[in-house]
């Protein structure tokens, strides 16, 4: 399991611009059943993104294809964990990976 953090950097004025594109490269995603939860970093900080089922590699191009990565409105960071303790409706998610 990944999380992902994307924020934002001083291009941050750019976000508008490049937003459908982000959140069609967020839908693209979900649909390849990596992206298991998206959310804003509060108070308007960036974003966050829970990503599994995908080796840390891919998932370094996966985000690197993120326009708001391309354009420098956001800068990612990537933190791998490994799950050890959850509820039992997590651990058919994560059981699974």
């Amino acid at each position: 399991m990944f999380i992902i953090t994307l924020k934002f950097s001083n291009n941050k004025s750019q976000a508008a611009q490049f937003m459908q594109e982000h959140n069609a490269w967020i839908k693209h995603g979900f649909d390849q059943g990596v992206f298991l939860l998206t959310g804003s970093i509060q108070p308007s900080l960036g974003g966050v993104i829970i990503a599994i089922g995908v080796l840390k590699q891919a998932l370094e191009d996966i985000v690197s294809a993120d326009p708001f990565v391309r354009e420098d409105i956001v800068q990612p960071e990537i933190m791998e964990i490994k799950p050890s303790q959850m509820t039992e409706e997590l651990k058919t998610i994560f059981t699974e990976q």
